[in-house]
Order: structure tokens, then C-alpha cells, then sequence
């Protein structure tokens, strides 16, 4: 039987528009997640898929899933 009791893992991630088109999006607290796509959507997708990935492969590994600690601050700089 499949195992039902399944775990809600809340992680920050950062979508950034490429000057050719599409976008590129990463998840800094899990260093080297990174995926892109076409459209902010697909993006988003995709990047879900690789955090996904990413922490099945830290289970498979018996290696600790990392705990969101990032602060997001946007900062207005006036020179």
C-alpha cells in the first residue's frame, strides 16, 4: 500500500526574466535547483518539478531536508 502520510514543504523561489525571452527560476535555499521556461507559468511548473526531484533525491540519500530561513526585503536605493 502506498504511503498516504506525505509531508508540505513551503520553499522561496526567485523568477527572473531573460532579456531572450522566457525566464530562469532557482530556489535559493536549495543550492543547485534551478530549471527555466518559456513562460512565467511554465516556469513555475518546471521549477515545482525540480524542487520535487531535489528533495526525493535528499530522501533517497537519507540526507536532512533543508527548513526555509530566507528573509525577502526589497530595498529602495536613492542616489
Amino acid at each position: 500500500m502506498e504511503n498516504k502520510n506525505k509531508q508540505v514543504y513551503n520553499y522561496t523561489v526567485l523568477l527572473e526574466k531573460e532579456a531572450d525571452g522566457g525566464y530562469h527560476a532557482f530556489c535559493p535555499i536549495l543550492k543547485g535547483c534551478h530549471s527555466q521556461g518559456d513562460t512565467f507559468e511554465e516556469a513555475v511548473e518546471n521549477i515545482t518539478e525540480a524542487i520535487e526531484l531535489y528533495i526525493e533525491s535528499l530522501m533517497a540519500d537519507h540526507q536532512p531536508i533543508p527548513k526555509e530561513d530566507l528573509i525577502v526585503k526589497p530595498l529602495s536605493i536613492l542616489i
